[in-house]
């Protein structure tokens, strides 16, 4: 595998939650790139979305007001903030027109939750 420029035209955005607001994900690294780790942009507007992550993640604000819920503290990131996210955050992913890059590890997790089960 060489070095690969990713455009940010060739990033396709799936819708991931709202209403209320908007959220949604363009992933730009995955298993067809690399077999251990996955990234790319989100935007979340005026919306909260729950979940756990079953990875470490790293987040980078592009642009916006970035917070992340967790254990009853808001970490609000402002463009140039990187957040880190270890495996088992309880959190809330929210944003008032909010632009992130993220990165994951591993980036396979989908497919090793499915093999150990």
């Amino acid at each position: 595998m060489t070095a690969k420029l990713i455009r940010s035209t060739s990033l396709n955005f799936a819708h991931r939650g709202g209403p209320p607001g908007h959220s949604e994900v363009a992933r730009a690294v995955g298993g067809e790139l690399s077999s251990t780790m996955a990234a790319g942009v989100a935007r979340f507007d005026a919306c909260s979305i729950a979940w756990t992550v079953l990875y470490d993640e790293v987040v980078y604000v592009i642009d916006g007001i970035f917070r992340l819920v967790t254990g009853g503290e808001i970490l609000e990131g402002h463009a140039g903030d990187i957040i880190w996210i270890p495996k088992g955050t309880e959190l809330k992913y929210e944003g008032e027109q909010a632009s992130i890059f993220y990165a994951v590890y591993p980036g396979n997790w989908k497919e090793l939750l499915a093999n150990a089960e």
